[in-house]
């Protein structure tokens, strides 16, 4: 419905502006079929410019960063439209109806230039509607991030007295497993971190990457407590973890790979991948699907993953899933601000 909506006002558009450029033809008594000819003529290139602008070159190219590519496409869109106009007035209109626009002595140079205001004016119209379209966009956006930073405000203070009574009582079954087992005790310290990362609350959602890490590897630490000797985990990092990340974004795709994957297969073990190069995040997980995992479910993280990608990350992200018949996959690609 939206979509039909949009097609529609643009429809709408295009039938005013060209009823308000030809509608005088029709109270001419001398108008000819040339004047409406190469008047449809260049109307049509026009349009085919709007929209190589409006739909490719706008929203692709008009960010920070990328000027060399956005005035690379709009040469692109200008001698598309320059060719579009040869094309139609000189070679086809001269072969269908015997006429053509331009003299036979007319120079490539010559009609490059002449054509400057024609294919500039719609390059500007285009960025202009662009511009009110992802202005509109842009704010419907905010306000969609607000109400969903408010819903998970709301959540979480309504679930905080619960977390830290299980965070407070955590550390009183610490201090009574010391003196009964080491290991005990070290699986409930982990516990206790992982409990308190969790807890932890910033004003925009955002911790340190290597906190984020950190999670990481206390929550694998705690998973090899569980099944070794026959736990077979590989996390490999590289680079240097200085920016911020939403937090526990990264936790959803190691939870998905321990619980439908196997773990105790050394031939084949659970691959964790975090690169990090500059303000470029490559993170990838890869495991064999376990066969007799009957919950087959991919947990409320993952469903939940794409859209907190899609809020915080909006155009800065790449989220790929591969899935065979015993093999799965998940690799995020995200541009750190």
């Amino acid at each position: 419905m939206k979509k039909l909506s949009i097609v529609t006002i643009h429809i709408i558009c295009w039938t005013v502006l060209l009823l308000y450029g030809y509608g005088s033809y029709l109270l001419k008594e001398d108008f000819s079929f040339y004047d409406i000819a190469f008047g449809m003529s260049i109307s049509l290139v026009q349009v085919i410019q709007f929209y190589i602008c409006y739909l490719w070159v706008y929203p692709r190219y008009m960010r920070r960063g990328k000027v060399p590519q956005l005035i690379g496409g709009l040469l692109v869109a200008f001698f598309v439209f320059v060719t579009c106009r040869y094309l139609l007035e000189e070679v086809i209109y001269r072969a269908v109806f015997g006429i053509h626009n331009y003299s036979d002595d007319t120079s490539l140079q010559h009609y490059i230039l002449d054509n400057v205001y024609y294919g500039s004016f719609y390059i500007v119209v285009a960025g202009a509607a662009w511009g009110v379209v992802n202005a509109f966009q842009t704010e419907k956006h905010q306000r969609l991030l607000q109400a969903e930073a408010k819903k998970a405000e709301l959540a979480f203070l309504k679930s905080q007295i619960n977390p830290h009574f299980l965070y407070n009582t955590l550390n009183y079954v610490y201090s009574l497993a010391i003196p009964v087992s080491e290991k005990l005790a070290d699986a409930v310290l982990k516990l206790s971190d992982l409990m308190r990362y969790t807890l932890q609350d910033s004003p925009d959602g955002m911790v340190l990457l290597h906190k984020e890490i950190e999670y990481l590897e206390s929550y694998i630490a705690l998973f090899r407590m569980r099944f070794e000797p026959a736990f077979y985990v590989r996390f490999s990092l590289q680079g240097i973890a200085e920016q911020k990340i939403a937090s526990l974004l990264l936790i959803p795709f190691v939870e998905n790979a321990f619980k439908h994957g196997v773990v105790n297969n050394p031939e084949y073990p659970v691959e964790i991948t975090l690169k990090i190069i500059g303000k470029h995040l490559e993170f990838r997980v890869s495991n064999l699907i376990n066969p007799g995992q009957k919950d087959h479910s991919s947990g409320i993280g993952l469903v939940n993953i794409q859209r907190r990608l899609d809020l915080i990350y909006p155009d800065q992200h790449e989220l790929n899933v591969e899935k065979h018949e015993n093999y799965y996959a998940s690799s995020l690609i995200i541009a750190l601000s």
